[in-house]
């Protein structure tokens, strides 16, 4: 297997970039409750940005963010408008 091989599609958990996820894992556990999209939202986020041509190694090439980061703040929307933030959807 090549080490440098590029995992087109493919989010962080799907990459093999534990290390990464992990740190992200934690900071989202510190996000506020009222700044964090709920856990149905925040799936369908990862499911969309799991489908993206703009996603590569788990990062998305048009803005550089870490989608499973990005999609966990409420705020958040995506750069090319394949989601966009949606006011208070807290529905854990």
């Amino acid at each position: 297997m090549n080490e440098n091989r590029v995992c087109y599609r493919c989010l962080l958990f799907k990459s093999g970039r534990e290390d990464i996820l992990n740190d992200i894992r934690e900071r989202i556990l510190r996000i506020p409750p009222a700044e964090k999209t709920g856990d149905d939202e925040y799936r369908r986020r990862l499911e969309i940005c799991g489908k993206c041509e703009f996603l590569a190694d788990g990062t998305c090439l048009k803005c550089g963010c870490y989608p499973e980061f990005r999609g966990a703040f409420v705020k958040n929307g995506c750069p090319v408008k394949k989601w966009r933030n949606s006011g208070r959807e807290n529905e854990n």
